[in-house]
C-alpha cells in the first residue's frame, strides 16, 4: 500500500492544473459514490488529482488516487482493493478509468455495501450509461459530466481574468450589458480562433503536438471506448472509423443512411447505432428535427467540437460549419437542441430559434428569432455575440 501513496503523493504534488473547472463546486461531495464521466482529453485525471489536493493535505493516507491499469489492481480488483485501503485507514478512494476492470459495477456496489465510511469518486467513459446499463448502481451512484474547455474557461487561462459564466436566459435578456462590461477588460474575438481550433481540450498546455495527441485521442475513444464498453467485435473497427470519417465530409447536411449502410456494407439499423455510439463518446453530435429522437433518421450529423474539424486534413470545412459546431456544442450542457426547417435554424428547448450568421449588419429584429453573430463584440436586440454563447458554463 504505500507504493500506491507515494505514487499518490507525487502526482499530487506535480500536479499542473492551471483552470479550476466549476464542476468542482457544483457535485455534491457528501455522497459516497460519485461518477464522473467525460470524453478523452478532457481532464478527469486532473479533477480528481485536484480534488486531492484541494481537500486533503498531502500527508493525510484516508485519500489515495489509484488508476486501474495498475497490474495489482487489475489482479485482485476494486472489491480488496478496497478492502485494503479501509483498513490501512482510508476513507476516500479515487478511481481512474474504472471500467478497465471487470465486472466493476458489481464490485462497485459490494464495497458501497460493505464499507458505509468509505468515499468512492470514480472516473469513466462518456459512452458509459451507468444507470440504465448497470442497475445495481440505481439509487446509489451520482453521475456528473466533465466537459472540455469553454471558451470562458479558455480566455480566463490566457488573459488571466476571472470571468463568471451566465444561463442562457440571463445572456437573452442581458446580453449587452455583459458583452460591454465584458469587452471593456479584454477583446474576446481576437482570442477566439485559437479556442475553436486547440482550445476545447486541456491538453494543448502540454509541450506536445496538439493535432497528433488529438487524432491519437480519436482513435483511443473509438478502439477503447466504443469497441471495448460496447463490447463489438474487433473486424468493425474499420467500419466504425470510416463511417466517422463518410460523416465528417458530409458536413452538415443530412447524412443518407441508407447510402452509407450500402457503401459500409452492413444494415441500416446498425449505422445508427455506431452513430449512436460516436455521440456518446463526444465525437459527433446528432440533432434530430423537431420531435423525433433515435432510432430516427438525424435531421444533421455534425463533429463534438470545432476543434475536431481541424483534425481532417485534407478535408476543410466553410467557416459557418465552424461557428454552428461552436455554437451548438456550447448549448448541448443544458440545453436541447433542434432542427429548424426554416432557413438553417436551430430549436432551442423546443421554444426559441437560433440562426448562427456572420454579419449583424444585415440582420432584421424579430421577436420570434434570436442571432448569433461571429463579426460582433457587442450585440442589440435579438443579436447576441457568438462568442458570448462560449460562457454558458
Amino acid at each position: 500500500m504505500d507504493s500506491f501513496f507515494r505514487t499518490h503523493a507525487y502526482l499530487v504534488e506535480h500536479l499542473n492544473a492551471p483552470v479550476r473547472r466549476d464542476l468542482m463546486d457544483e457535485i455534491d461531495w457528501n455522497h459516497r459514490l460519485i461518477g464522473i464521466k467525460g470524453t478523452r482529453g478532457v481532464g478527469k485525471t486532473t479533477f480528481l488529482l485536484q480534488y486531492a489536493k484541494e481537500k486533503f493535505n498531502p500527508d493525510d493516507r484516508s485519500c489515495l488516487y489509484i488508476n486501474t491499469n495498475n497490474f495489482y489492481v487489475q489482479d485482485i480488483g476494486i472489491r480488496q482493493f478496497a478492502g485494503e485501503f479501509y483498513n490501512h485507514g482510508g476513507r476516500v478512494l479515487l478511481i481512474d478509468q474504472v471500467f478497465k476492470l471487470p465486472d466493476w459495477s458489481r464490485q462497485l456496489r459490494d464495497c458501497y455495501d460493505r464499507y458505509p465510511n468509505l468515499k468512492i469518486v470514480f472516473t469513466g467513459s462518456s459512452v458509459m450509461r451507468l444507470k440504465e446499463e448497470n442497475p445495481e448502481l440505481n439509487g446509489i451512484v451520482h453521475s456528473y459530466n466533465l466537459r472540455g474547455f469553454s471558451f470562458r474557461e479558455y480566455l480566463n487561462l490566457v488573459t488571466g481574468h476571472n470571468f463568471p459564466s451566465y444561463p442562457l436566459n440571463e445572456i437573452e435578456k442581458r446580453h449587452v450589458e455583459i458583452a460591454t462590461e465584458i469587452t471593456k477588460q479584454v477583446n474576446p474575438r481576437k482570442y477566439l480562433n485559437d479556442y475553436l481550433h486547440h482550445g476545447f481540450y486541456p491538453f494543448f498546455l502540454e509541450k506536445r503536438d496538439f493535432s497528433e495527441n488529438l487524432l491519437k485521442t480519436m482513435n483511443m475513444m473509438i478502439e477503447v471506448d466504443i469497441l471495448l464498453l460496447k463490447q463489438i467485435e474487433l473486424k468493425y473497427l474499420a467500419k466504425i472509423k470510416k463511417l466517422f470519417y463518410l460523416l465528417t465530409c458530409n458536413g452538415t447536411s443530412v447524412p443518407n443512411v441508407s447510402q452509407l449502410a450500402k457503401t459500409l456494407n452492413i444494415s441500416r439499423a446498425t449505422v445508427m447505432n455506431y452513430i449512436k455510439y460516436l455521440m456518446e463518446a463526444r465525437l459527433v453530435n446528432i440533432i434530430y428535427n423537431i420531435g423525433e429522437e433515435f432510432p430516427k433518421k438525424p435531421g444533421r450529423v455534425q463533429l463534438h467540437n470545432p476543434n475536431l474539424l481541424y483534425s481532417f486534413y485534407p478535408q476543410s470545412f466553410d467557416q459557418h460549419d465552424v461557428w454552428e459546431t461552436f455554437f451548438c456544442n456550447t448549448m448541448w450542457k443544458d440545453h436541447v437542441l433542434n432542427k429548424d426547417g426554416k432557413g438553417g435554424a436551430f430549436i432551442v428547448d423546443g421554444q426559441r430559434r437560433y440562426k448562427v450568421v456572420e454579419h449583424p449588419s444585415r440582420l432584421k429584429n424579430g421577436i420570434d428569432i434570436f442571432f448569433a453573430v461571429n463579426n460582433c463584440d457587442v450585440g442589440t436586440n435579438n443579436q447576441i455575440p457568438l462568442w458570448l454563447f462560449g460562457f454558458l458554463y
